[in-house]
């Protein structure tokens, strides 16, 4: 069994390596040529091995980690709502799926508050952080879907956003477990990095549409 975990995690930590590679190239390469549609599928399937991978060993003895599988998850739900953006284009697109990810993505961000408040009697910062991100944005694209024309309209900013959460995730990840920062620090200091580059390409995006309004 532990010659399984360890392939598991050597799996988890190359894959991890390969989407963080693959989604920088996405990120820098100009948006809508063939490197950035290509670096983009690399990094979407990488990472959500990555996920999947990482949320198994937090079941398995001797590596019981409800903190791994709920990161796990809060991942997957920023790379699959990226990569599902860009179907909001057709306007018959079908919202069920999407709809149920950001209902698991709630339930997922209350247990990542509450249940260390139950079983450890004090509230885990990072978690709860995490989760309040997660439900926040689960919760508007709930109301987002209820208006088909606005999510039509939005898909491309909704792709950029989703997607570069899903890399602020795996920096994340790589940050804390190589202990780049003391303390928590690690924990935050890429999701402010990351999200000075999404402020960035929602006003660029903005510009472009405003400039094609004209």
């Amino acid at each position: 069994m532990e010659e399984t975990i360890k392939i598991l995690i050597y799996t988890h930590a190359v894959f991890g390596g390969i989407a963080l590679l693959a989604g920088f190239v996405s990120m820098v390469a100009k948006k809508g040529l063939a490197i950035h549609k290509k670096s983009g599928i690399v990094f979407y399937y990488t990472m959500l091995i990555s996920a999947i991978t990482a949320m198994i060993v937090a079941f398995l003895p001797n590596h019981h980690s409800a903190f791994l599988f709920a990161v796990g998850i809060f991942s997957l739900y920023f790379i699959l709502t990226g990569k599902r953006a860009l179907r909001f284009k057709n306007k018959n697109h079908n919202f069920q799926i999407d709809k149920w990810i950001s209902i698991v993505m709630i339930i997922t961000g209350i247990l990542m508050i509450f249940l260390p408040i139950i079983w450890n009697k004090s509230i885990h910062i990072v978690l709860c952080v995490f989760a309040i991100i997660g439900i926040l944005f689960s919760i508007r694209d709930l109301i987002l879907y209820k208006n088909p024309i606005k999510v039509k309209d939005s898909w491309l900013k909704l792709h950029l956003v989703k997607m570069i959460g899903g890399y602020i995730s795996a920096t994340t990840a790589f940050v804390v477990v190589n202990q780049f920062f003391p303390s928590f620090y690690g924990w935050f200091i890429p999701g402010i990095i990351g999200a000075s580059f999404i402020s960035f390409w929602i006003r660029k995006v903005n510009r472009k549409n405003s400039v094609s309004r004209k």
